[in-house]
């Protein structure tokens, strides 16, 4: 269920009215800042997982290949 141009226009006389011309800029950058440090967490994330995937992969091919030289 996705927002018409009427609803966004309305959610955007609330803000400026609640906050204000001066602040919404402020606001809009800590949003972004924010967005910003929540992709490299995600991302470090999905790094360490990625590594610990290769991790146990090579520890399982090294323990066959160790059960298959018996």
């Amino acid at each position: 269920m996705g927002f018409g141009a009427t609803e966004w226009i309305i959610i955007a006389l609330v803000v400026l009215l609640l906050f204000g011309a001066k602040k919404i800029p402020e606001l809009a950058r800590g949003l972004g800042q924010g967005i910003n440090e929540f992709r490299k967490a995600s991302s470090e994330i999905r790094k360490e997982i990625e590594k610990g995937n290769e991790e146990t992969e090579k520890a399982a091919n090294e323990k066959n290949k160790d059960e298959a030289v018996k």
